[in-house]
């Protein structure tokens, strides 16, 4: 007690620190950004009315506000907590206790690379609200290694003897220029473009160029042409497009990747531009996720994230073990991380199904809708109503697609418990294989939906703290399902059968 209590005086003698005095250069521009619509919309009614002081006041607010911030803004880190403050108009203190920490993230942007500057962020585990982030923003690049280093030995390295050099790191997985071929086999190129044609429409400038002669004249070549063949040339051109941002994102986000194993942590660095390191403890490792969606799968490639306590995995990039990546390359670093768990021959062999049911199950859930549907049309068209060809043909290939997706469903599905372990996979479109270490769940539930106790099958819940915080085995027959939790929990299911 009286040593906490030294401690903690101490602590209050220690000098509150600011950050970096670069920092006044790299915030105003960050400002600026956030209200780049708003500059620009005054720098346009500047214009029409000629009166550009309304540009210029926005524009010094926001230098005003970014110079404030950094003589409002302070840190201290002590033995016992890591305190920060800030707030112009508004004052805020967050306090950290060192045994608290989970992570120590490393980021920096395009400016702060340029400036000698980095981002470090210190997760707790915990959901943080806004203004809960403790986030030192920015600091000298020189010395946060040293710092990070100093934030995570207490917690990834209790057990070192003082004084005893630091582990020696081991490359074990190196980004190739080649998995940039991955890239387009997402969403994300999709997802950049919808979200780039909703700015341009929320600030009118979609709606000039639906005004504009480029339309118009589109709009009289797809007349000449034919419905059908402009769609399918704008499919190929959003694809094009598409595929473009993709790996222009991929080349930004992940290039130069590398992680190293020092035996008690992972260390993650990847970015081109803006570069990110995490760092994750192996004491808190609790597994994998091996990522597979649909068109990955077909590319044969994989995306691994781990499974951490105190990390959550709704922030990717903080669990990333490797992006879009070749399917061997992502089977091998995850036998590496796993380490001696035994998963590395189960990688190479079939899961255990799941029986008939779960079969059936799959087909109805995909088949049924798309028959519904049909059955709506051919009601319609009995009453009357003109339904074309194309319609027919379009459900005609929708059964194809449910039957090729229930098949596939099926044959991703499927569990195996090893020792100290269970594994799940399902899904195909977003397949994922969950290898999660028994000694991290903490609850288990055996779920039955009305049309699953109907069928004899039930939806197995192991739950964790770590990563999305519970792992499902899907329709597992009835029987089976409390043997599968006594064989990864001992006693367990024998409770619950009983």
């Amino acid at each position: 007690m009286s040593t906490d209590t030294e401690l903690l005086a101490a602590e209050q003698q220690q000098p509150w620190l600011r950050l970096d005095k670069r920092m006044l250069l790299v915030h105003p521009v960050n400002e600026a950004v956030k209200v780049l619509p708003v500059l620009l919309v005054s720098f346009i009614v500047g214009s029409q009315s000629g009166n550009h002081y309304w540009g210029l006041i926005i524009v010094a607010v926001v230098v005003v506000f970014a110079i404030l911030r950094w003589f409002t803004t302070s840190y201290r880190i002590g033995p016992v907590h890591v305190q920060l403050r800030t707030g112009v108009f508004q004052k805020k203190l967050l306090s950290v206790p060192r045994s608290r920490i989970r992570s120590v993230d490393i980021e920096a942007g395009v400016l702060h690379r340029v400036l000698g500057l980095s981002i470090l962020r210190i997760g707790t585990g915990q959901q943080a609200g806004k203004g809960e982030k403790f986030e030192l923003n920015a600091l000298d690049s020189g010395v946060v290694p040293a710092l990070r280093e100093e934030l995570l030995q207490r917690v990834t390295r209790t057990d070192a003897v003082p004084g005893t050099p630091p582990p020696v790191e081991t490359e074990i997985a190196h980004w190739k220029t080649s998995w940039v071929r991955f890239a387009p086999f997402s969403f994300t190129g999709v997802v950049t473009i919808a979200a780039a044609v909703g700015v341009l429409f929320q600030y009118g400038v979609g709606e000039t160029l639906a005004d504009s002669s480029v339309v118009s004249n589109s709009i009289d070549s797809a007349e000449r042409l034919g419905v059908a063949v402009v769609i399918v040339i704008g499919l190929l051109v959003l694809l094009l497009v598409a595929s473009v941002f993709a790996c222009a994102r991929y080349l930004i986000a992940y290039g130069n990747l590398t992680v190293t194993d020092d035996g008690t942590r992972l260390h993650v660095n990847h970015g081109l531009l803006r570069t990110r390191s995490t760092t994750l403890d192996r004491k808190r490792l609790r597994g994998t996720s091996l990522s597979e969606p649909l068109l990955l799968r077909i590319a044969k490639g994989a995306k691994l994230d781990a499974i951490m306590t105190g990390v959550s995995a709704e922030k990717k990039e903080s669990s990333l073990l490797l992006p879009q990546a070749p399917g061997n390359e992502a089977l091998r670093m995850m036998t590496i991380v796993l380490g001696d768990a035994g998963l590395h021959a189960d990688a190479q062999k079939p899961l255990l199904s799941h029986g008939p049911i779960a079969r059936r199950r799959r087909y109805t859930r995909a088949v049924v809708p798309v028959l519904v549907l049909a059955a709506i049309i051919a009601l319609a068209e009995a009453f009357g109503a003109p339904i074309p060809p194309l319609v027919w043909i379009a459900v005609v290939v929708l059964i194809l697609g449910a039957l090729v997706v229930a098949w596939d469903r099926y044959r991703g599905l499927g569990h195996a418990v090893l020792p100290g372990w269970l594994i799940t996979r399902h899904g195909s479109l977003d397949r994922t294989r969950h290898s999660l270490e028994a000694a991290g769940i903490i609850g288990w539930t055996v779920r039955q939906s009305f049309f699953q106790r109907r069928a004899g099958v039930a939806t197995v819940i192991a739950a964790t703290p770590a990563g999305v915080g519970h792992y499902e085995v899907l329709d597992i027959p009835i029987e089976q399902a409390w043997a599968l939790v006594e064989a990864v929990t001992p006693g367990a299911g024998d409770t619950w059968a009983r």
